[in-house]
């Protein structure tokens, strides 16, 4: 099969980006992958890009070289945001190519991409034909103007049907697959498919577990971090934390008057792997919706077994006894009480539930599966053309 990969890097790299370059070498050991890029730029050529992404004629010419080029039976985009803009798909169709595009985030739904917003949950714009509470609150890059833009960008190409001509949508989670059928998108059902990410096989830890307990992330108010650090002050429990971020000074604070909490900076990946091996399990209290979090999977793959409030992509990811445990959504309390409960308990239960984390990542995360399941999905948008259309895309 014949595989064009459309992609934006944003300015900071991110879980996007990863994804992206897996995927693209894990189809390349087999199919003919070619790929195309753009990137996000700053100052003045950032502003330009911005304007244009509604209608981005540059980019739509450099696609459709591409696809002169290598002749794909199908195109893949990732991110279109912002240098592309959504006039890669129309170019693609008009050149009888079927579509297939990765739901990364929540962008379609609302220009916040995360449904997050000033510290909570934000779902105002699911359902709006356009997005007029979010453009008010300024809910991307806090501006009214970027909000406003992005929003028009969004409903414009609703209304001119360039969202109906994907073949197929990969969401990420059976959670986020229902947030799209039920929105205001009007898209059908059938065309949204569900596709996790995946992660490397590093094999199930085999050495003692310790007693302390691990998070590793983003340290950022939606990753739950204030109901992280109130769940174990004033405990016995002990608690490492890995990763960057906004909130590193608050958790050093915290570290410094709470002997039980450790702040360990933020870590390699032959580190990360390390301590996932060694905790007794990773705590995960994410506020938001989240995409697919890769520490999960990460998780799974040692045998980790994870405790995750019940939010989200988090409800399609953690099942209560059998890779994990879970807890209500911003709850302190509550995670106190199931960290208390997950000490208790033997270390055969305990066990058990760590090896079905680890059944979770064979049965759904790994690189194989990741592999079936996408060109599954290629061969679904091709067989979903026309016959006519298919007959100019060279299958």
């Amino acid at each position: 099969m014949r595989i064009l990969i459309i992609h934006n890097h944003y300015q900071d790299p991110g879980g996007e980006d990863v994804v992206f370059e897996q995927e693209r070498s894990l189809l390349a050991s087999t199919e003919t992958v070619s790929s195309i890029t753009f990137d996000n730029r700053k100052g003045w050529q950032g502003v330009w890009q911005t304007l244009w992404s509604p209608w981005n004629i540059w980019a739509a010419r450099r696609i459709r070289q591409a696809i002169r080029q290598h002749q794909p039976d199908v195109v893949h985009i990732h991110n279109l945001h912002y240098a592309i803009g959504p006039i890669a798909i129309r170019a693609a169709k008009r050149m009888g190519i079927p579509v297939v595009m990765t739901l990364h985030n929540y962008r379609l739904l609302c220009p916040s991409a995360t449904l997050f917003y000033n510290g909570k949950l934000f779902t105002a714009s699911i359902r709006a034909q356009y997005p007029w509470r979010a453009v008010r609150l300024g809910v991307h890059s806090h501006s009214m103007f970027k909000t406003f833009w992005l929003a028009t960008t969004t409903w414009l190409h609703k209304k001119i049907g360039t969202w109906q001509l994907v073949d197929r949508y990969i969401a990420l989670t059976d959670f986020a697959r229902q947030l799209f059928v039920d929105s205001s998108l009007g898209i059908p059902a059938e065309k949204f498919m569900v596709k996790p990410n995946f992660v490397a096989d590093v094999h199930q830890a085999t050495q003692p577990r310790e007693k302390h307990m691990l998070f590793i992330g983003r340290l950022t108010e939606e990753k739950g971090i204030s109901v992280l650090l109130e769940a174990f002050k004033g405990t016995d429990f002990q608690l490492r934390i890995a990763g960057n971020g906004p909130l590193r000074d608050k958790i050093r604070d915290t570290a410094g008057k709470h002997a039980n909490i450790t702040y360990l900076g933020a870590l390699g990946r032959a580190a990360i792997d390390s301590q996932l091996a060694s905790c007794t399990a990773l705590v995960f209290p994410s506020i938001w919706y989240e995409g697919m979090p890769i520490t999960l999977l990460e998780a799974f793959a040692t045998g980790t077994p994870v405790i995750a409030s019940d939010l989200g992509a988090m409800q399609s990811m953690v099942y209560e006894g059998q890779n994990g445990v879970s807890f209500p959504v911003g709850d302190a309390q509550a995670l106190r009480q199931k960290m208390g409960q997950w000490l208790a308990m033997d270390d055969a239960s305990r066990q058990r539930i760590g090896n079905g984390a680890r059944l979770t990542y064979e049965q759904l995360y790994t690189a194989k599966r990741n592999k079936t399941l996408l060109l599954d999905i290629y061969r679904s948008a091709i067989l979903s053309m026309p016959s006519d259309d298919l007959a100019g895309s060279g299958t």
